[in-house]
């Protein structure tokens, strides 16, 4: 089959995870599009595709759409460009067994991918294939010797967590816990916790199996082809990432994938990567800080790595794009925080985050600011680089001036007078003083104070959520001020928030009345255990980073101490229980990776903290020096620029 028609017109049944074609009319050749971003996109390969406005549509099997692996009788691993439209998925298998297999590379041209046949491919002469020679491998090389045994224990089941595909690395396990008879789906690669792993294999000089994971990630991008066919060149679109016949947007990125193996029939095998957008999770919620997390490990692979070209690539400059779309898209909100549904993020269970979630918030300035300095400014970009340093300033001065609290601003709200109807409002979300926990004034520090975990109109939660404080200070969304006030916290309810282990995704638990309404009565999230207070180790290298940016670097040693002594004994588990974080969680899965990968991290970071500086960011005042809203027209008397900028200097 060599055309678009013959294809159309085929009877062949394709695999359930291939990206099939929509519809004829679709695919058809709709195709009158007026961009000033015309142009001509070809892939290299056996088998290529190019479409430009000016000619008629050609399309042919192209292994950008699909990686196949095919396992004969001999078990012999072969990678083999598909025949269908779509892409694939793999499943794992011990990592290191030498194996014969395809791998990702590009040519000269950066912006074409495509995979070799695995016969052909370079075969892996280091033992240690998770690396490849980047910046920074002289450093890890030079600490191999200064390990201590809890890290070589730490390094070892990190290497067991790998997923290969093609037999090249291309991500870790959620858990790699032998004992665990029912994996669920911990046995995925997770965008958000293969984080701290991709960081420590970095800061190790191993940058592989990143750049790997990257690659293969943005292929699996929800409708990367059909933005291509916007663009004149392609269109596709899978059936699997739809929940009840409805498609999320397009730049959605996957919650996970997992490597599977499935049977061809001859004895013959092939290796798919098979992706959860959600449609699988628990609740069936799509995962908004996964394209988030992407952008800033991108950035991260760019700055330690010291390899540029990758998200300089066209293809990595339009998944970039795609996920800003989605960010940056109007709706009928009237602030500038992005609105999402429960379980949208790390914590992935109904918890009362729904709405305008700090965590989020931080994650999205972060990726915002990454965005800001990997887009190629030109023609195509330069109208979303104007919505990128918007919606910067104006997020910027929506989290400072209405998520902060501290006792002068909580007294305020003690104050508050309701039902205001005025452009000049002091209490401008309505929010009752009654809503003040009376847990909260005797808990706030003279000297510190934090940011709450969510706000809507008549309504602040006033639970600390460490994620979304601590990015916060790392992006520099918060004000200089009050990121130091937020150390102080901590430091002042060292008890509470770090307590046997650190950290407390949130504080204090909902209990009683409060646990059944919020929660449905989760029995997974009772009072002090998992997201309900519960103490997860995976966060302990994002306050590593914080400490190491507000110089407080004993607070860190303080933290990672405390993990070394009980992470190793314990068997590494997901989180802790009970208010002072000392009992291993009652449904925790052992040898959890990002535990591990979170704390070999935060002791690189604590080793070479110039590394570490590379990866948050400093007040950008520039942000703050024009105000683009032209709020000073319509009755406001403080431009919120100027606000802002004020903050900074108090």
């Amino acid at each position: 089959m060599n055309n678009l028609g013959s294809l159309c017109n085929s009877t062949m049944k394709l695999p359930s995870r291939v990206l099939t074609l929509r519809n004829a009319s679709v695919v058809g050749f709709r195709h009158s599009y007026n961009t000033p971003c015309d142009q001509k996109l070809t892939f290299k390969s056996k088998a290529s595709f190019s479409f430009n406005q000016n000619s008629q549509f050609h399309a042919y099997p192209s292994p950008f759409l699909a990686f196949q692996g095919v396992i004969n009788n001999t078990q012999k691993l072969i990678c083999l460009p598909s025949s269908s439209f779509g892409l694939h998925s793999t499943v794992s298998r011990p990592y290191g067994v030498p194996v014969e297999a395809s791998a990702v590379e590009t040519d000269k041209n950066p912006e074409r991918l495509y995979v070799e046949n695995c016969n052909n491919a370079k075969p892996q002469e280091d033992e240690n294939i998770v690396g490849g020679e980047v910046p920074g491998a002289e450093y890890g090389n030079s600490r191999a010797s200064l390990e201590s045994e809890i890290d070589k224990e730490a390094w070892s089941l990190l290497r067991d967590a790998v997923v290969t595909y093609c037999g090249f690395p291309v991500g870790t396990v959620a858990s790699n816990d032998p004992g665990d008879k029912h994996p669920l789906n911990y046995d995925q690669v997770f965008i958000r916790d293969f984080v701290p792993s991709a960081l420590a294999f970095l800061l190790r000089g191993e940058g592989e199996i990143v750049k790997n994971f990257l690659l293969h990630t943005l292929q699996l991008q929800v409708n990367t082809i059909e933005y291509m066919f916007n663009h004149h060149l392609y269109v596709t679109q899978s059936t699997e990432k739809t929940v009840d016949c409805y498609s999320p947007g397009q730049g959605l990125m996957p919650v996970s994938f997992k490597v599977r193996t499935v049977p061809l029939g001859d004895n013959k095998f092939e290796e798919v990567i098979d992706p959860d957008f959600g449609g699988s999770a628990i609740g069936r919620v799509a995962p908004v800080d996964s394209g988030l997390w992407w952008i800033i490990l991108l950035r991260a692979y760019g700055k330690i790595s010291g390899d540029y070209t990758l998200q300089e690539r066209e293809d990595f400059q339009t998944g970039i794009k795609m996920i800003l779309n989605l960010c940056l898209a109007d709706g009928f909100d009237m602030f500038p925080s992005l609105l999402v549904t429960d379980g949208s993020c790390m914590v992935d269970r109904k918890m009362g985050v729904h709405g305008h979630p700090l965590e989020i918030q931080a994650l999205t300035y972060a990726a915002l600011r990454c965005s800001r300095e990997m887009l190629t400014v030109n023609e195509c970009s330069k109208n979303l680089m104007t919505g990128i340093n918007n919606r910067l300033s104006a997020l910027s001065f929506h989290i400072r001036e209405y998520y902060w609290v501290d006792l002068k601003k909580t007294n305020e709200i003690y104050r508050y007078k309701t039902e205001e109807y005025s452009m000049d409002a002091t209490n401008k979300f309505n929010i009752y003083p009654e809503q003040i926990p009376p847990w909260l004034i005797d808990w706030i520090p003279e000297d510190g104070g934090y940011l709450i975990g969510n706000l809507q109109p008549a309504h602040m939660d006033f639970r600390f959520f460490t994620l979304g404080n601590l990015w916060s200070l790392i992006s520099s969304l918060a004000t200089p001020k009050q990121n130091e006030a937020i150390l102080k916290l901590i430091e002042a309810k060292w008890d509470d928030i770090v307590g046997h282990m650190p950290l407390k995704i949130c504080y204090p638990a909902l209990e009683n009345e409060e646990w059944r309404i919020v929660t449905g009565s989760d029995p997974k999230n009772t009072p002090w255990s998992f997201h309900n207070g519960g103490s997860w180790p995976a966060l302990l290298w994002q306050l590593t980073l914080a400490c190491i940016k507000m110089g407080r670097i004993e607070l860190a040693q303080k933290a990672v101490g405390l993990a070394e002594k009980k992470l190793s004994v314990d068997r590494w588990p997901e989180y802790y229980d009970t208010p002072s974080g000392k009992f291993v969680g009652k449904q925790s899965r052992l040898y959890q990776t990002w535990a591990i990968a979170g704390f070999l991290t935060s002791r690189m970071m604590l080793e070479k903290p110039d590394m570490a500086s590379l990866l948050f960011w400093e007040e950008d005042n520039e942000l703050l020096e024009n105000c683009v809203c032209a709020l000073t027209k319509g009755g406001r008397k403080i431009c919120s620029r100027d606000v802002a900028k004020s903050q900074i200097l108090v």
